[in-house]
């Protein structure tokens, strides 16, 4: 058996907008749900959500039923240990969040590969794992390094000041502005929509479009959503699977008891991580 080729990586090379949503309940049912309605990309929540190794696995698992969902994992910090914990468990993308510099982009992308003869190798330990399927993909330690996707997250300004860095180090597929922490370190925090937050999230976008890597975000707004991708943007997540709950059961219990307030989705607008 060879290997699969990782389509959510090979979109976001050919330059293919991918559509995705955020998964933090940390359940495999629920993501069964997600797997199912037809997003290209989910992301299973390890440094919000309620996750560890043994959810994060049982979530892939559900998720491999549903082959045009590609999950991507987003692992809590960017210890090569744990990265190699979340790649044997199966994950075929990370995301790595709070990435400030490209020699932090360069340690995340060394491991997540395996040593290699070409130069490009990494630090990643060998293991029969469920990545290769316990051996049933005999060239996995070959062909690993050319499957996995490498995300990091730029949330800071210190990571807008390294910006061109980071997108350009090798070996990085993509990187994906964090709207809500990024707020944060501007100094509107919960304000994502700040006018000045706005405009450093589309020059982002611009300046990791010209290094040749695809730009990432998180918006739950339908129309600022529309507008990243626009500007170029290749994998948009437009909703959080916790929120649409929260919103939708809310709306719900509404219609029904007069002594509840009428949801408004208006106060989700651009609620983001």
């Amino acid at each position: 058996m060879q290997t699969p080729v990782n389509a959510f990586k090979q979109a976001l090379h050919n330059k293919q907008a991918q559509i995705g949503l955020w998964m933090g309940l940390g359940n495999a049912v629920a993501a069964e749900i997600c797997a199912g309605a037809g997003f290209d990309w989910l992301v299973l929540d390890g440094e919000h959500g309620p996750n560890d190794l043994t959810t994060l696995l049982s979530q892939l698992q559900t998720v491999a039923a549903y082959p045009g969902a590609n999950p991507v994992v987003r692992v809590p910090h960017d210890h090569p240990a744990l990265l190699k914990q979340i790649l044997d468990i199966g994950a075929p993308t990370v995301l790595v969040p709070m990435v400030d510099t490209a020699e932090q982009a360069a340690a995340i992308v060394k491991a997540c590969r395996y040593p290699q003869d070409d130069g490009k190798g990494g630090i990643r330990g060998m293991a029969g794992t469920r990545a290769a399927r316990w051996g049933r993909y005999p060239n996995y330690g070959k062909e690993a390094n050319a499957q996995v996707c490498v995300l990091v997250q730029a949330e800071t300004r210190e990571a807008l000041k390294n910006l061109d860095a980071i997108a350009a180090t090798e070996g990085v597929d993509g990187v994906f502005i964090g709207p809500a922490d990024l707020s944060a370190s501007m100094g509107h925090i919960g304000n994502p929509m700040h006018p000045e937050v706005q405009a450093a999230i589309e020059d982002a976008i611009s300046r990791i479009r010209k290094a040749g890597k695809a730009p990432g975000i998180l918006m739950g707004d339908e129309t600022l959503a529309r507008h990243y991708l626009s500007l170029g943007a290749l994998f948009v997540a437009v909703g959080v699977d916790a929120v649409i709950l929260a919103r939708q059961t809310s709306a719900l219990a509404a219609k029904f008891k007069d002594s509840l307030p009428t949801a408004n989705p208006a106060n989700d607008k651009g609620r983001v991580y």
